[in-house]
């Protein structure tokens, strides 16, 4: 039951060894995806080959999880479409399907404006009927399948049983939620399989991090399946030999002219990560420009606590794909404490958080730049009943100054409780001049920094407070 052409000319650098004693559902997803007017490339069919093998002592999938992670522009979006179609419509009896993304707009964009339409352009479109409705969304197939979409959180596929679940983009989760939610959903289903697709990750991609070194450790893992496209930390990323050996859609989707305009667009560390798929510790990096990563850790105090009441910092990445609140306040011994309360993808969740955080601990202050992009939340906070303070620039350079003193050898005078989404924005930090100051940079730093812009507002704000001074010297 093998593709005629299953010998990719792109090996993978990790994978998990086809066992060809067993049959396998690969060549049903390669045609459905002929179906789809999208042939599988030789590494999706190496891929489906073997992650979709049978137990013939069962007659059930031999893997109950997928881990996947490939350069961007692979085609893994395309692989998914397939065989979560195949699912749907190759299992004989009806079938659960759930898909997420980096956040539910995303994975709501990808299934409306690419997913769905590949569906009806097809010889299949007689076959399903999409259902439009707002927070409710779905493909139902005619034999009593159902294609949903939902939100990467803890709640994901709650009230449901599920059969396949797809997270793509899974660099962007900070925390296994997502799984502890999905998972027992589908503990009761005879052929469960959960995918993992992304490409790498960030320092604070912690989920996606640890099944990387797993599969890495153990490729042939008895329940899980494990494939990897990308390059050593020794390649020379400007060498078209580098790209050859981990970008599996060259030649077929993808040509050398256009990865090299990306090597001369992209600064080192975003071609590095989007075309190599190559982790920060992978790479020459640019990082700890700023706060150097010893006294970062100098300042690491995993059971630090705040007395007494705290601030709240609130920022929003430019591209408003990502948002953090943080809080400030003072431990026991005087020192001050910062705090990642929150770091989720999107906004729309920020209002009824802050309201709730404001409810149940009255800070001192809640802080916001207006002159950023969480500035567009101000009207809602503001008919929310959330008092909140509006910094100006001077203000902004002001915080972003003490929190780099309050990190410093001399000082010392913070400590954090060393949260991954706070430390990536922290290592990736850059500066941007501000009158005779300087600010955090949002749009010159490689990684999300709004963890350490909301800490450095909530700090300011915190100090800033009548009878409050958040950094002390250190006795």
């Amino acid at each position: 039951m093998a593709h005629k052409d299953s010998s990719p000319s792109c090996p993978p650098r990790f994978s998990t060894a086809r066992n060809r004693s067993r049959p396998t559902y690969g060549p049903r997803v390669g045609q459905v995806a002929q179906l789809l007017g999208k042939p599988l490339m030789p590494w999706q069919a190496e891929v489906v080959d073997t992650a979709l093998e049978i137990d013939p002592a069962t007659g059930r999938l031999a893997y109950r999880e997928v881990v996947l992670t490939v350069p961007r522009q692979a085609g893994k979006t395309l692989l998914g479409l397939a065989v979560k179609t195949h699912r749907c419509v190759g299992f004989g009896d009806a079938q659960n399907v759930l898909y997420t993304a980096q956040d539910r707009i995303h994975a709501l964009a990808k299934w409306e404006d690419d997913q769905v339409p590949a569906l009806q352009a097809s010889p299949l479109s007689r076959l399903f009927t999409v259902r439009r409705q707002r927070g409710q969304e779905a493909i139902r197939w005619a034999n009593g399948s159902r294609w949903g979409i939902t939100a990467p959180n803890e709640s994901a596929g709650h009230s449901q049983t599920l059969d396949l679940g797809f997270v793509d983009e899974a660099w962007a989760r900070v925390d296994n939620k997502l799984e502890t939610g999905l998972s027992p959903t589908m503990i009761t289903r005879p052929c469960p399989q959960l995918w993992t697709v992304s490409t790498a990750g960030t320092v604070a991609s912690t989920w996606l991090r640890g099944k990387v070194d797993a599969g890495r450790e153990q490729p042939d893992d008895r329940s899980t399946a494990y494939f990897e496209w990308s390059a050593p930390a020794d390649a020379d990323p400007a060498d078209p030999a580098t790209w050859w050996s981990c970008i599996p859609s060259l030649g077929h989707t993808v040509t050398q002219d256009a990865i090299r305009a990306e090597h001369d667009r992209l600064d080192p560390d975003a071609f590095a990560r989007s075309y190599l798929n190559q982790w920060p510790d992978e790479q020459p990096s640019a990082e700890w420009l700023v706060i150097t990563e010893a006294d970062w850790q100098a300042c690491l105090d995993p059971r630090s606590q705040h007395v007494g009441r705290v601030a709240f910092g609130l920022d929003v990445s430019p591209d408003r794909a990502w948002a953090s609140i943080a809080a400030a306040g003072r431990r026991g011994d005087g020192l001050g404490h910062v705090e990642l309360v929150d770091h989720q993808p999107g906004t729309g969740w920020v209002v009824p958080r802050l309201i709730e955080l404001v409810e149940r601990h009255s800070p001192v202050a809640v802080v916001v730049d207006p002159g950023s992009a969480a500035g567009a939340l101000l009207p809602a906070l503001d008919a929310a009943g959330v008092d909140t303070v509006k910094t100006t620039a001077r203000d902004v350079a002001g915080a972003s100054a003490a929190m780099y003193d309050a990190c410093q050898p001399d000082q010392a005078t913070v400590r954090h409780i060393g949260q991954p989404a706070l430390t990536a924005a922290v290592a990736g930090a850059v500066q941007r001049p501000l009158g005779d100051g300087w600010t955090w940079n949002r749009r010159g730093a490689t990684v999300c920094i709004t963890p350490l812009v909301a800490c450095s507002l909530a700090a300011w704000g915190h100090a800033c407070s009548p009878g409050v001074q958040l950094f002390v010297a250190a006795g």
